[in-house]
């Protein structure tokens, strides 16, 4: 079976890869029982330190509006050059809720 492919990035997420469910609209938003994608641990920690809760469910609760944000464009240039089982440290912290 192939490995499943991140949304964000489009590199494959390997089982030995930090990986993580995000909910397209935030949990604390009215999301409980949303949709969810799987993405690496490092696209999803940078989704949350680039954007807060209600941005997200505001404005960037698609695949397609995430990517668009000038900061995820330029995070997802950067990790895609990364092997698929890439994993660091984001700078910064999480955005507040």
């Amino acid at each position: 079976m192939d490995d499943p492919i991140c949304p964000l990035c489009g590199r494959p997420i390997p089982p030995e890869a930090k990986q993580s469910l995000h909910h397209l609209v935030p949990k604390l938003k009215g999301g409980k029982g949303g949709p969810v994608v799987l993405l690496h641990q490092i696209c999803h920690n940078e989704i949350h330190a680039t954007l807060t809760e209600a941005e997200l469910a505001r404005e960037f609760s698609t695949i397609e509006a995430l990517k668009a944000h000038p900061r995820l464009e330029k995070f997802i240039r950067w990790v895609a050059k990364r092997p698929p089982g890439f994993h660091s440290k984001t700078p910064g912290g999480r955005r507040k809720r």
